[in-house]
């Protein structure tokens, strides 16, 4: 009893109950099994790429394969090396397992990850805070509270549920800090903690967000040396610490890290430049702050109205590290406006690595987080202040806070009387901030009679939270009031399955841009030219979207058989074969008259030196794609011409194994439906034969006359070695672990 006692007076204990009771409050219509109040996640970006992709990767993993390729999509793409596809993500993996433990995998397992992994972000938010204030009285009143900013806030209950790779990145970022804060803490480096950072950022990255994790690398990084710098530790052992943190990194996460930057040097996202990559948040949405939904349906900047407070204070109270912080908010800020601020232009000329991403807004993440550490300090400051008159002027600035959002509510409200329409939104969401400013005055003015009793901080904590959830709980543009089994079936919809019940042997592909959608051709098993996967291989993708809708030379190259199709009519001869709809109208699905089979023999070709030359040629009206193959080099064997017959079968189809059956009357070069990239491997008859490129991004091989046993086998050395690194540094990192608990 004595010890059951204790354990229900520490703070650490209470604290943590409090973080578990506040997620199942904030996602109870994720977890009820009452049928009536269930809710699940909107179909987007969660369904048609991380569920379709994961939904893929179950089915792989639970044979005991590890999905090195996916045919599926975007006419094949190297699954290894896309790094959404989270393959070697050890939290996926256990998804993965529990889902097959539980029958199979559905909508729920991965929503139920999702869920997790916003637990785990408070849990670690709060163990760094707690260690980092650790001398305040008012510790685990702090930890607490940065936990569940970060956990409810406007950026994670913003979009990153449904786009989970950029939550999962996220959630790892408070374990890095702490490894950093507790390895910087002596008068020497602590290397087994700076490992322990370091592992935190691969686990990042094996998440599958390369700009987040890249965020979170450059804010680790800082955060390392500015406690290198307070500690006055000496250069060489600061190089020496990023080393190891940056090694550990790359070493956990090498196995998808290496194929993954080998494909992104491949993709057209290689070649997009500043133009496409400078977007970011308009300066109004700074606004945001205070006002959240005046801007946007998300408000990834809006850290709630008592957090503001607690920030303020942190400014003025000159808590220890606090100005780290808010720098890292302010440029984060500046960083996340894009091309908006004047900040980026030389942003992206000098920071390393930036090139590469898209959507700077993102940047939202670093501030969310350095925010929410800011508010803790605020408070450890505010109970350190050891007389009345500086808490008083600071309740009695946020009082004149309070009234000009009072009067900004009072102006909105006889706005909005003269004309609803048009001031509706704004009045609610003003007056919603305003209410929520009164009522953080009046728990600070509770708060600040006796902030080190128990009842006036669990006040304060309530408002916090109360109004997180009230703002950002069941957000419309997250959630639908379906339970999960409702959203996305798992079986085939008649269209889909009317291709799916092909009973020809040869494989064969769908163009899916209506009807199949995203990446349901993963999902369902069914050969899409087309996904929502956001790498393209370079070639394939401008083969793909040449004409949008209608792209029958697409059709040809990627061996396309049926067509989904918002026109009852197409540019080739073809059949009808079923009539249904999807969210756009109605969706006939056509069946190629004369689709063109996986694998053709050519005795033929033009041979082009670009890409840019193929594209020209094929696009030439004059051009007949079955007459000649157009291929990137002179072939080594001397083509007839003139031959014609022969014939191929797809003996064996596998992700990572195709097997040919060929028959060549004469030298020829067999065209395949399959992309061109590094780590396919041919063998004619068991001898390696080149692969070349063909059609501006596909794969041919050279066919000496006669009968052939031709096998394409999929093996990147980039994996390989990657695999290795990493098998090595996680090895190391547990002997590692086992040592220092058995000294101990």
């Amino acid at each position: 009893m004595t010890r059951l006692y204790r354990l229900a007076q520490n703070k650490d204990i209470g604290a943590i109950a409090a973080l578990v009771i506040l997620w199942l409050l904030f996602f109870w219509r994720l977890f009820t099994p009452i049928a009536a109040d269930q809710a699940s996640l909107t179909k987007g970006d969660f369904s048609g790429q991380f569920f379709a992709f994961g939904a893929y990767q179950y089915e792989r993993l639970s044979q005991g394969e590890i999905p090195l390729w996916n045919p599926y999509n975007n006419g094949g793409l190297p699954f290894i090396a896309d790094t959404q596809a989270a393959v070697f993500y050890p939290p996926r993996w256990i998804t993965v397992a529990l889902s097959a433990l539980g029958g199979g995998w559905t909508y729920n397992s991965l929503q139920m990850e999702m869920t997790a992994h916003v637990l785990l972000y408070t849990l670690l938010m709060y163990a760094f805070v707690r260690r980092l204030t650790l001398r305040s009285e008012l510790s685990h009143l702090a930890a607490l509270t940065a936990a569940v900013i970060i956990g409810y806030g406007g950026y994670t209950t913003g979009y990153p549920p449904l786009q989970l790779a950029v939550l999962e990145a996220a959630a790892w970022l408070p374990l890095s800090l702490l490894g950093i804060l507790e390895g910087t803490r002596g008068r020497k480096l602590a290397p087994g903690f700076i490992a322990l950072a370091g592992f935190a950022l691969g686990l990042s990255w094996l998440a599958g967000h390369p700009q987040t994790s890249w965020f979170a690398s450059y804010l680790a990084a800082a955060y390392l040396a500015y406690r290198c710098h307070a500690a006055r530790v000496g250069w060489i052992a600061v190089v020496a610490a990023l080393a190891l943190l940056g090694l550990i990194a790359i070493g956990a996460t090498a196995v998808t890290l290496f194929p993954g930057i080998e494909y992104l040097s491949q993709t057209t996202r290689e070649g997009l430049g500043f133009a496409a990559k400078g977007n970011g948040f308009p300066f109004r949405d700074i606004a945001q702050f205070v006002f959240p939904g005046s801007v946007s349906q998300w408000s990834p900047l809006y850290i709630g109205i008592p957090a503001l407070f607690f920030v303020a204070v942190a400014l003025v109270g000159r808590a220890p590290e606090s100005r780290f912080w808010l720098l890292v908010a302010l440029v984060a800020l500046l960083h996340s406006l894009g091309e908006n601020s004047a900040f980026y232009y030389a942003s992206y000329n000098l920071i390393p690595g930036l090139r590469f991403f898209r959507g700077q807004e993102r940047a939202a993440m670093l501030v969310a987080v350095s925010l929410a550490i800011s508010a803790a300090l605020g408070i450890t400051a505010f109970a350190a202040w050891s007389n009345h008159a500086p808490r008083k002027r600071a309740l009695g600035f946020w009082r004149r806070f309070s009234a000009i959002l009072v009067i900004i509510a009072i102006g909105l409200f006889l706005a909005w009387s003269a004309d609803q329409s048009a001031w509706q939104d704004l009045f609610e969401i003003a007056a919603r901030s305003a209410v929520f400013a009164v009522a953080t005055y009046g728990a600070l003015r509770y708060f600040l009679r006796e902030p080190r009793r128990l009842a006036p901080q669990v006040a304060l904590i309530a408002v916090i939270a109360f109004e997180l959830f009230s703002t950002n709980i069941d957000h419309p543009a997250n959630y639908d009031s379906i339970p999960f089994h409702e959203q996305l079936s798992l079986r085939p919809p008649a269209l889909v399955q009317a291709a799916l019940d092909d009973d020809e042997a040869q494989p064969f592909r769908v163009d899916g841009f209506r009807g199949l959608r995203d990446n349901y051709g993963s999902l369902y098993g069914l050969m899409d030219m087309r996904g929502i996967s956001p790498l393209w291989l370079h070639g394939p993708e401008i083969l793909v979207y040449a004409d949008y809708t209608d792209n029958p030379l697409a059709w040809e190259l990627f061996a396309v058989k049926y067509v989904f199709s918002g026109k009852d009519r197409l540019s080739v001869p073809s059949r009808v074969i079923a009539v249904g709809d999807d969210l756009l109208g109605t969706v006939w699905l056509h069946r190629l008259e004369d689709p063109r089979p996986f694998a053709r023999l050519y005795y033929e070709a033009d041979v082009v030196d670009s890409d840019k030359w193929a594209l020209e040629l094929m696009g030439d009206i004059r051009y007949h794609e079955r007459e000649k193959i157009v291929i990137h080099q002179p072939p080594k064997l001397d083509l007839p011409g003139l031959a014609t017959g022969g014939s191929v079968a797809v003996t064996s189809f596998a992700p990572e194994e195709i097997v040919l059956a060929i028959d060549a009357p004469a030298n020829a070069i067999l065209s395949l439906s399959l992309p061109h990239y590094p780590g396919w491997e041919a063998q004619v008859n068991g001898k390696p034969s080149e692969i070349i490129r063909a059609y501006a991004g596909l794969s041919a091989v050279e066919i000496p006359a006669g009968q052939h046993r031709l096998a394409l086998v999929f093996a990147p050395p980039t994996y390989a070695i990657g695999a290795l690194v990493s098998l090595a540094t996680w090895l190391g990192l547990a002997l590692f672990a086992i040592l220092k608990i058995w000294r101990r």
